[in-house]
């Protein structure tokens, strides 16, 4: 252990709870890292790993000055800062273990060229037609994995089928894992396993005004961007696109972390193909929703709220559907197309899934002749009435043994499902006690039961213990994490545990603990004593034991044993 150890260790000790939380979130520390008390913290701190990992995530401005401060204390904007990291001495000097991390970066520029560039009205067009089609596209993906977790690889990455079943539903025109990567960071999906899935957020998402749905998202992404201000500093503001690729000259992986990022950027409107902004995202840099949303409101086309039916089971929208229509209308029909004037298709496999979620006839019936400029047409009310009539001809019921339950009024089908080799897995056995094959058994929870004859298009509905249909989810959406408002409170914990392990004279601990680490190393330390009378001694000892406020040791110049109280030592030092 160096003494710079001992110093930062001292500086911990002297820093409030608040600012130690604050710290520990700036290194990337665990709340649950198993150090035992403020010297493991420290050592842990400035170990090589630790002190890399930190200036990858430092601006060029930011580490020259730390090159600076090598010779001179640190000045400027990012002083602070870098003091708050613990990357310089108490002066503002660079620690020496971050100056040898340095040298390998040769010169660092402190500012990258660049400047916001203004979109032209081209180019500001070409933007708001991927706000659109990137909104679309994103309520797309969330409707289906409502239906369907998108499955992920082991790798982190998506699998194959799962990435046409998207293309298929957003169109190819679009690039997916961009969008999939703003719903992750937006929180709207959530990883589970091997599986992207709907949070609630992102279904209330769904219903969401279009401004709304926009500033969610692109607030969540622009927090990754590089910031134009002091390293550590809060808000919106961020660097120029064509800077974004030498932002962080400490962090090799980042140029192509950029790359992502501008990807996503144009994705979601943010930035036109060349990098230039369009008066939204000027807005949103200067952190103003008011404005964002009133430029989006003159360059978005107008939201409709009615729609044309045809006699073919189709539906057309002349324009953007309000979201909150969308979002309904969405559960009873597939779109088609993928323009601004949207087709919806209604068939038996749609109407089955909305009734389902617990729609009746009589409410898709009445939404609709609300939604339609054109009434209701006579095709279509029959196939809502005839989809209704055969819906639910197969009732599941779950009992609190764990048995499931498969009625039907209709014993051949009850007989098609016992030979229904898709349904194989639910292991659905006759019932021995029911001569006229009315109900099936199977040990498989309602649910998936229930899920599983749907996908195999089979007019089943869930039946609670009141005996009434009741709409099942495919699974509990989770809730996308909190913000960390208060970050004392995660490491609460921690800091209580560090503190309490440190004693409060800095100087004694540090002594007790060179020296467990001496004994447990069998090192040869020179330990300098005070002796009786006021004169001091220094011995030449192999550290055997400590213990009882004394330290043991063999005496390697007088070839004897040594025991030597702790406040008698007023230093020690490993020779060589």
């Amino acid at each position: 252990m160096t003494g710079g150890t001992r110093e930062v260790a001292v500086r911990l000790t002297e820093a409030s709870d608040e600012e130690l939380a604050r710290l520990l979130i700036a290194r990337s520390v665990s709340p649950d890292v198993d150090w035992r008390d403020l010297f493991d913290a420290a050592e842990s701190l400035l170990s090589e790993a630790a002190l890399a990992r930190t200036l990858a995530g430092l601006s060029g401005a930011a580490l020259a000055t730390l090159t600076a401060g090598i010779a001179a204390p640190v000045e400027g904007p990012h002083a602070e800062h870098l003091r708050a990291l613990l990357l310089t001495d108490a002066s503002g000097i660079t620690l020496p273990g971050v100056t040898a991390l340095l040298a390998p970066l040769g010169e660092v520029a402190a500012v990258a060229s660049g400047t916001h560039v203004e979109a032209d009205a081209a180019a500001t067009a070409a933007a708001s037609e991927r706000v659109t089609s990137g909104l679309g596209a994103m309520s797309d993906i969330l409707l289906s994995a409502l239906e369907n977790p998108i499955a992920l690889l082991g790798t982190g990455l998506l699998g194959a089928t799962d990435r046409r079943r998207l293309t298929d539903e957003i169109g190819e025109h679009l690039e997916i894992d961009p969008l999939l990567a703003l719903a992750e960071t937006a929180g709207l999906l959530l990883r589970e396993g091997r599986t992207l899935v709907p949070s609630l957020e992102g279904e209330i998402w769904l219903g969401d005004e279009t401004p709304a749905r926009w500033m969610r998202v692109a607030r969540a992404f622009v927090r990754q961007l590089p910031r134009a201000g002091v390293s550590g500093a809060g808000g919106l503001g961020w660097t120029p696109a064509p800077t974004w690729p030498t932002a962080y000259p400490a962090d090799a992986s980042w140029p192509n972390r950029a790359g992502a990022l501008r990807a996503q950027g144009v994705a979601w409107g943010l930035l036109a193909d060349d990098g230039s902004e369009p008066p939204w995202t000027r807005a949103l840099r200067d952190d103003s929703e008011d404005d964002v949303a009133a430029a989006l409101a003159a360059a978005l086309p107008g939201e409709v709220d009615r729609i044309y039916l045809q006699n073919d089971l189709t539906a057309i929208s002349p324009g953007p559907l309000r979201p909150g229509l969308e979002r309904r209308l969405r559960t009873l029909a597939r779109r088609e197309s993928h323009a601004q004037a949207s087709t919806f298709r209604f068939n038996d496999s749609t109407i089955g899934g909305a009734l389902g979620h617990g729609e009746t006839a009589e409410t898709i019936l009445a939404f609709l002749g609300e939604l339609s400029l054109t009434g209701v047409p006579q095709p279509l009310e029959y196939l809502v009435r005839s989809s209704a009539d055969r819906h639910g001809s197969i009732r599941v019921t779950g009992e609190p043994d764990g048995l499931t339950w498969v009625s039907s009024d209709d014993a051949a089908l009850l007989e098609t499902l016992l030979v229904d080799q898709t349904l194989r897995a639910l292991g659905l056995v006759r019932d021995i006690y029911d001569e006229n094959l009315s109900r099936l058994r199977s040990r498989i929870s309602r649910d998936t039961v229930v899920w599983a004859l749907v996908d195999a298009r089979y007019p089943a509905v869930a039946i609670n213990a009141r005996g009434k249909v009741e709409a099942v989810r495919r699974g509990r959406l989770p809730s996308a994490p909190l913000d960390d408002e208060n970050p004392l409170e995660r490491y609460e914990p921690l800091i209580e545990r560090l503190r309490g392990a440190s004693s409060g004279d800095a100087d004694a601990a540090w002594l007790h603990r060179e020296l467990d680490t001496a004994v447990r190393a069998r090192s040869v330390i020179d330990v300098e004593v005070e002796m009786p009378g006021g004169a001091t001694r220094v011995f030449s000892l192999e550290a055997t034991g400590l213990g009882g406020g004394r330290l043991r040791g063999r005496d390697r110049n007088a070839d004897v044993e040594r025991t030597v109280p702790l406040s008698s030592i007023l230093s020690i030092r490993h020779p060589g």
